[in-house]
């Protein structure tokens, strides 16, 4: 799927990978599937399904951040045995035409959170 807002592309792929989700020691995220969504001038992120989630371990955070191509995103916090990790999977829970592939999925900061691809 692709969408592009003028010269700002965006195009989403389901790839068969297998990525695990870390922190704490505890798995976060363990998926077999993945969607990878790249976007002008930015890295390839992946999304994950709900499922494919801890749930228990994620705590909805008030920070939401808007993109003009996505919508809004809502921020999780992690719980591990040694703390909240703030803000570190978010989801675009509405998302705008054009990206509503990743509707119930999540995505997450690499910078806080340990991602494995086997």
């Amino acid at each position: 799927m692709s969408k592009s807002a003028g010269d700002h592309p965006i195009t989403i792929e389901t790839e068969p990978r297998r990525v695990t989700v870390e922190a704490g020691g505890r798995t976060i995220i363990g998926a077999n599937v993945v969607l990878v969504l790249k976007e002008a001038g930015y890295k390839p992120v992946f999304y994950f399904a709900r499922d494919a989630a801890a749930m228990a371990l994620l705590e909805k955070s008030d920070h939401v951040t808007h993109c003009p191509y996505k919508g809004d995103a809502t921020h999780y916090h992690v719980r591990t045995p040694d703390g909240l990790i703030e803000n570190a999977v978010w989801s675009y829970e509405n998302p705008r035409d054009g990206v509503s592939e990743i509707k119930d999925h999540l995505a997450v900061y690499p910078s806080k959170l340990d991602m494995t691809e086997h």
